[in-house]
């Protein structure tokens, strides 16, 4: 296999070419370094095309300032459905703001690199989940249906062409820390392709969801939790969406709480501490995944908006798209992404926006459980720590 099929196979659905057995390890780490990127948010101004590194240096104090949230008045269509919150809508300054306390450094600030210019959006309102969606929604889902997620189906020699046989596996990407500290260089040493890893088992066969139903499911691709959202007659939140709800009505704060990481010393979201990738100390009173709703929500009545898991959202990823909503001018009215994906690390896939960061996230690697940054992820590939949230226009009538 030479390194452009390769390539391409780990950046369409990485389960066909994650083998421990191919002798090209030069390659394996090129390759699987490009497509764990995408899940961890990792955006650098050295990979971008020279056109828009010149638009992200150009914007890197954050253009325009914060300015303030101005909520609709308008009352909402009804009774929030059972389990969901009225958000609602507004206009609303959108971008990442300059890090601060830990987060003022290199990580923090290249976190916010396709976050910037901050610019004016106005959503309409919109009813959202106040939790990720558990395991348990997502049986009640599988159960109603039949439906098969994508890690759970063997790949085909059609869709990885010049992939060997005894590659082609069902399964998902898997956090997997090294016991030893590493250098940061290379993602591959704390990432793996696991087979047999779905969303009933969500770091390999021998794990399992029996008794975490109120867990966020995980493992789940784009066309998975959209085919979730169609059954609960619900759809996935535009990018813009999802900020607004974020913030909470909060303006040009850091985190989705406000000012400070730690409020009086108060952790208030699932994120890594301790040596990152080899020892989570579990000091916010989890290490790896956590239940929903573990910590305080934020203004709208939302829980964990910042950390837990990444959050699929309807936008395709681009990184120069705020630029694009700048230069335009005005306030952008419901804007719902890009027409066309792409990501200059991976030119040739498509890839959706994540929101909120993950347990993952920490001021060594990954600051993006910021409010206002953003991740991306390839849509056919799920991980252990990507989940998603609904919204809604409908509400129950009274």
């Amino acid at each position: 296999m030479n390194q452009k099929q390769f390539g391409r196979g780990v950046g369409k659905r990485a389960r066909a070419f994650l083998p421990s057995d191919l002798t090209n390890s030069r390659v394996i780490c090129f390759c699987t370094v490009m497509f764990v990127s995408s899940f961890l948010g990792l955006n650098s101004l050295d990979s971008l095309p020279t056109v828009l590194r010149a638009e992200s240096q150009a914007t890197a104090t954050g253009g325009a300032a914060f300015g303030p949230t101005v909520p609709n008045t308008k009352q909402p269509p009804g009774t929030a459905p059972r389990g969901m919150v009225w958000i609602p809508g507004g206009e609303f300054s959108m971008g990442a703001q300059d890090p601060t306390g830990a987060d003022m450094n290199k990580v923090g600030m290249q976190a916010t690199t396709d976050a910037r210019p901050i610019h004016r959006v106005y959503v309409d309102g919109f009813f959202m989940d106040k939790t990720d969606v558990t395991n348990a929604q997502f049986a009640a889902f599988v159960k109603s249906t039949g439906y098969i997620t994508i890690a759970e189906k063997t790949p085909t020699a059609q869709d990885f062409p010049g992939a060997p046989p005894e590659n082609l596996y069902a399964g998902g990407v898997v956090f997997s820390p090294p016991n030893h500290a590493v250098p940061l260089n290379n993602h591959f040493q704390w990432w793996t392709y696991m087979k047999g890893a779905n969303w009933r088992h969500p770091t390999g066969p021998g794990s399992s969801i029996k008794g975490k139903e109120n867990y966020p499911v995980v493992q789940v691709a784009y066309a998975d939790a959209e085919a979730y959202a169609r059954w609960a007659h619900k759809r996935l939140p535009t990018e813009a969406e999802w900020e607004f709800a974020a913030r909470g009505g909060l303006a040009g704060k850091p985190y989705v709480w406000g000012e400070k990481f730690k409020p009086n010393g108060k952790w208030m979201a699932n994120t890594f501490q301790g040596h990152f990738p080899d020892k989570d100390t579990g000091a916010d009173g989890f290490i790896g995944l956590a239940p929903v709703a573990q910590f305080a929500p934020n203004g709208y009545g939302l829980y964990d908006m910042a950390g837990n898991v990444w959050q699929w959202t309807s936008d395709w990823y681009r990184p120069d798209y705020y630029y694009q909503l700048a230069q335009a001018g005005g306030v952008a009215r419901n804007p719902k992404g890009p027409d066309t994906p792409f990501d200059p690390a991976e030119p040739n896939e498509g890839k959706k926006v994540h929101r909120g960061g993950s347990f993952l996230c920490t001021d060594q690697y990954c600051s993006r459980y910021m409010v206002g940054t953003r991740g991306k992820g390839e849509i056919s590939t799920g991980t252990n720590h990507l989940g998603f949230r609904c919204v809604s226009y409908r509400g129950t009538k009274n």
